[in-house]
């Protein structure tokens, strides 16, 4: 009687395990990796107060649906009183004021300084854009060389980018 050598299946029963295992961890690893590079947009919704009349305003809003985000839209009469709750300087004051994961957001900003706003942190109120530059997100015309400033609670502002 010829003996099996059992040895050997062992050993390759234990391969296969170790492959097994080593392609479980690759794949949970990579999907983890794709799960952290996306940005936390999706679950981000921008809630705008804007005038219902207001074309730029919606040019807005369509720039950041474009750029990823959800955007709830609010139509009022009385955006003055939206901007005076957010505590936002009258200095500062544009077109159309939204919020966003704890942060004001004034006036034609663009997506990528509020994604940036976003990945950063800084101990802020929010971002704005004063006035409405020609060429900013939603609004028409030759694009413009303009700030986007942070400003805080007692109205100190910093230039945040240039677009």
């Amino acid at each position: 009687m010829k003996s099996k050598n059992i040895f050997f299946k062992k050993k390759k029963s234990g391969m296969k395990v170790m492959i097994a295992s080593g392609l479980a961890i690759a794949l949970t690893f990579i999907l983890f990796q794709g799960f952290m590079s996306q940005p936390a947009l999706a679950e981000d919704t921008v809630t705008v107060y804007k005038s219902p009349t207001c074309s730029c305003c919606r040019g807005w809003v369509s720039h950041l649906e474009a750029n990823g985000f959800k955007v709830k839209a609010i139509n009022t009469d009385d955006v003055v009183k939206h901007k005076k709750e957010a505590g936002l300087p009258q200095k500062l004051y544009a077109c159309h004021t939204a919020h966003i994961d704890g942060y004001v957001i004034e006036g034609h900003v663009p997506a990528s300084a509020i994604k940036r706003l976003l990945a950063e942190r800084p101990a802020v109120t929010g971002l704005a854009v004063p006035g409405m530059p020609t060429g900013s997100p939603g609004m028409g015309g030759k694009k413009v060389r303009y700030p986007v400033v942070t400003f805080d609670k007692s109205g100190k502002t910093t230039i945040f980018s240039t677009h």
